[in-house]
């Protein structure tokens, strides 16, 4: 590769960035890729001869630079990240490295806000319309649209869950202006693309940090005005792996209400952190024995481990709608004492 330092592509960096890393690292970054990305990434990478030392030195310092840019602007935000690389850097070094993260990076609307308070953010928003107070929750973080929807009125709860829920995309016009209310400069540019937000994932996220009352209010009042979009959303509310959240206690008495099929072809398939969890919970016999028929046990079909983990899950919801087990939420009345 004989072209010049400054003349570099950014595939052209990353290549000599992995080859830089070695093998080992390398394949680790390649876990995170699209196939698209490895493919343009390996015949980039296939075409390297040679790599100079300076040049390796140089692509791994500005590497350096702008992991600790990130590392800063997921800290603060953007201003903040400046800030701290001027200190270090100088101006001059700080403006370029900022620049050159920007370039490719989009920095999401509402990163002031999701640095803020929720109390904060709650007594801004409170009287806004429910579409604006979802718009706003489905950009924050889930623990602080959590916050905040559990301090909202009972009565526009749900509303504001529902919208959330069908929440597919909003205009870059519609998320300005309401970056606009918030008198908050949030992002560094805002694309022109549709952005986007919200969805179930986005509501079950937000309903998984509330406290079970408000759940229950806002996923019986669900019920009644869309059935089918509230039995969506309480599927994906607690999912087979999370099992590693309850107590001891609680898995045990999950372990007494499921059928030993589920558990050998859910466990097949779990990882290990969840495996030996429901193992340390199980008498030594039956541990042994769910072990050979896994061992034994030949290939199956994803769509059966599936369905098994569904059903742990529903006794697990069951179990809790009765009162015998807690699932850990974000609000005060799971507190045990």
């Amino acid at each position: 590769m004989a072209t010049k330092r400054s003349e570099l592509t950014g595939k052209q960096k990353a290549a000599v960035l992995l080859i830089s890393l070695g093998p080992d690292v390398s394949a680790q970054v390649y876990k995170h890729l699209t196939e698209e990305e490895i493919e343009k990434l390996t015949l980039e990478i296939s075409s390297v001869k040679k790599v100079d030392g300076s040049q390796k030195e140089e692509i791994l310092e500005q590497f350096h630079q702008i992991a600790l840019a990130q590392d800063y602007i997921s800290q603060g935000g953007i201003n903040y990240a400046k800030t701290v690389l001027e200190k270090a850097l100088g101006e001059n070094q700080a403006s370029q490295i900022i620049g050159r993260l920007t370039s490719s990076l989009q920095v999401r609307p509402f990163d002031f806000a999701r640095q803020s308070d929720p109390s904060q953010i709650y007594n801004f928003i409170q009287n806004e319309h429910p579409q604006t107070i979802a718009l706003i929750l489905s950009y924050l973080n889930s623990e602080q649209a959590a916050q905040i929807l559990s301090e909202l009125p009972e009565d526009t709860q749900s509303d504001i869950a529902r919208r959330i829920a069908v929440m597919d995309s909003a205009s870059p016009e519609v998320v300005s202006e309401v970056e606009t209310l918030l008198e908050k400069k949030l992002s560094a540019t805002v694309t022109q693309d549709y952005t986007e937000t919200g969805g179930v994932e986005s509501i079950v996220q937000i309903l998984n940090g509330v406290d079970r009352s408000t759940e229950r209010t806002i996923l019986d009042d669900l019920e009644s005005k869309d059935p089918e979009l509230a039995e969506e959303i309480k599927k994906r509310m607690f999912v087979f792996e999370d099992i590693v959240t309850l107590d001891n206690r609680a898995i045990q008495r999950v372990i007494r209400d499921v059928e030993n099929e589920d558990l050998i072809m859910a466990l097949k398939v779990a990882s290990e952190e969840v495996q030996d969890l429901l193992y340390q919970n199980m008498s030594n016999r039956m541990a042994e024995t769910i072990k050979e028929e896994i061992e034994f046990m030949g290939p199956v079909r994803l769509k059966d481990v599936e369905e098994s983990q569904t059903r742990i899950v529903a006794t697990i919801r069951r179990l809790e709608e009765m009162g015998e087990i807690v699932i850990a939420r974000g609000g005060g009345d799971d507190i045990i004492v």
